[in-house]
């Protein structure tokens, strides 16, 4: 189980054997382990209120510490390109199951339309005359092909596949079955031609897309995959692979509504559906629903128990701060990991579990074994980072984050390496990072202009560093569309950012309602409080801040010991 959806990279355990798309498969025949384990109190229900991506971004996407993004758990593998697709160990329900009985709706994203498309391409052309000449030039001009090419990119100009070289550790090894992501696409475009009829290979090529589209930073393949799963659809309507690709899709763009109803969709076609069963707790955590997440992880637990379901359910449990627990499960499931892909993934999810509670040597421990395990592996990468600049190594931190952004310039990490720019303060920092902060707004702009919600991203990077009444804007618009503990705590520091900050506390105080052990949530709180005249819970709320991480932000914690000192 694991976000802030989504997604997240590795493949879990293997299958024990494939699913057959559009039947039910059978529970295991002995029972596998469990989150759980023997006579633990399952979690309580959750209050629905703020909640992390990805969450899943898991947020199908996976959640950079301390992003605010839904972070995910591995996918499922995908099936070969001339068979139907494996699942791997979904949790075997006892009872009928929990899909629920949303309906199938239109979810996913429509396809961008040419009015965004070109003001994407504006928005990244103006980053490109920052940094003419300059590293950074390299990245602002590849995303400007993407947007130009609209995705054009996977398939090569000519239609004939084009051979776009990834790092098989930054891949979930899951959707390669064994291969690299941009081999594994090669081949379904070339089954495709000779089998254009084949529904599964149609909804394989789609999650891959995805999935390409998640580990290269690149927004511009969602249509490209909504495409592909629409085809498989057309050719067997209703079949469980497509479907639980659609949701995956969906989380993908932030309609975590609209992943939901696919998700229920696929699991009344196949309950045991491992993909859909972890995009339906995906999209729980990211609408706010904790109580019905903590129920649904039960259920997968139960009938589908391995990596992708424990990091999950680890998840809900943090959520609700049971760290403990959270740590258990994660540490079972390290254990459990049959791959390097999954030793990475879990291994980065504990030493993101250590790092939010400041034990920044066990979090470098935990990153450690992630990269040996895959050096290439970003999101551990990216912990490593930041605990080193919590621990002080501020040049190698620098080093690390920019590393992650030549690779995938996502905004989570565009802003920690922004902020340590700043926080560095040597000739050219401050241009350094003015240009970190354009390029998240660019990266926005063209994830917007495929189908993706970027509200979040919007709020959480212009209300410290960009245009406040934007960044108000987008969290009051995410905030209707779902209360989460990230969504509560967008909105409050947009308000605190606009001098509006009566406004802000309630919102406040709810993102730190459920027990969720976030520094920067409390942090938030504390400088809210503070502006509003309470001066004894604002310096209680910035030094639980201080004391839970101390290295939560390099610029944040320096402005919550300045605002301690004013506040004596």
């Amino acid at each position: 189980m694991g976000p802030r959806g989504q997604d997240d990279e590795q493949d879990a355990q293997k299958a024990n054997r494939a699913d057959e798309p559009g039947r039910p498969q059978q529970a295991p025949a002995t029972p596998a382990p469990t989150a759980s384990g023997p006579g633990e109190v399952r979690p309580a229900s959750a209050t629905p209120g703020p909640g992390r991506p990805g969450q899943a971004q898991v947020t199908a996407v996976t959640a950079t510490p301390g992003s605010g993004e839904p972070r995910q758990a591995p996918a499922t593998p995908l099936p070969t390109a001339s068979g139907p697709g494996e699942v791997r160990p979904a949790s075997a329900a006892s009872g009928p199951g929990e899909s629920g009985s949303g309906e199938e709706r239109g979810a996913g994203g429509e396809e961008a339309d040419g009015d965004e498309r070109v003001a994407a391409v504006r928005r990244v052309g103006a980053v490109r005359r920052l940094w003419r000449g300059g590293a950074q030039l390299v990245v602002a001009a590849s995303l400007l092909a993407v947007a130009l090419t609209g995705g054009a990119i996977a398939l090569g100009t000519d239609g004939s596949p084009a051979s776009v070289r990834v790092s098989a550790g930054a891949v979930d090894p899951g959707v390669l079955g064994g291969g690299d992501l941009d081999a594994a696409i090669t081949a379904l475009q070339t089954h495709l031609r000779a089998q254009p009829k084949d529904h599964g290979g149609w909804a394989t090529l789609g999650l891959a897309y995805v999935e390409q589209a998640r580990t290269k930073a690149d927004p511009s393949r969602y249509p490209q995959a909504e495409q592909a799963l629409r085809r498989s659809l057309s050719l067997a309507p209703d079949n469980d692979q497509a479907l639980a690709g659609r949701a995956a899709l969906a989380a993908a763009r932030h309609d975590f509504h609209g992943a939901l109803s696919f998700a229920d969709a696929a699991l009344r076609r196949n309950p045991y559906s491992e993909r859909a069963l972890s995009s339906r707790i995906d999209a729980l955590v990211e609408l706010g629903r904790y109580a019905d997440a903590a129920k649904a992880a039960r259920t997968a637990d139960a009938r589908k128990p391995g990596v992708p379901v424990f990091t999950r359910y680890a998840y809900v449990r943090e959520l609700r701060g049971d760290v403990r627990t959270a740590r258990r499960v994660l540490q079972q499931a390290l254990t459990a990991a049959a791959s390097p892909g999954d030793t990475a993934y879990v291994a980065t999810q504990l030493g993101q579990l250590a790092w939010n509670e400041g034990d920044q040597r066990t979090a470098l421990t935990y990153y450690a074994r992630a990269l040996a395990a895959d050096d290439g592996y970003l999101p551990a990468l990216e912990g490593r980072a930041r605990a080193r600049a919590a621990s002080g190594d501020r040049a190698a931190a620098v080093k690390d984050l920019e590393t992650v952004v030549a690779r995938a310039p996502l905004p989570g990490p565009l802003v920690a390496l922004g902020e340590l720019y700043e926080a560095r303060g040597k000739a050219g920092d401050r241009e350094r990072a003015r240009q970190q902060y354009a390029l998240v707004d660019a990266w926005i702009a063209l994830a917007r202009a495929n189908g993706v919600n970027a509200d979040l991203d919007t709020a959480l990077a212009a209300a410290d560093h960009g245009d406040k009444r934007a960044a108000l804007r987008a969290a009051r618009a995410e905030w209707a569309r779902r209360h989460t503990v990230h969504t509560a705590d967008a909105l409050a520091w947009a308000l605190h950012a606009n001098g509006r900050d009566a406004e802000a506390l309630p919102y406040a105080r709810r993102a730190t309602a459920t027990g969720y052990r976030n520094a920067a949530f409390r942090y938030h709180r504390g400088m809210i409080e503070l502006a509003t005249g309470h001066r004894a819970a604002g310096r209680a709320s910035l030094t639980a801040a201080l004391r839970l991480n101390p290295g939560f932000s390099p610029l944040g914690a320096a402005r919550a010991c300045e605002a301690l000192g004013g506040a004596r």
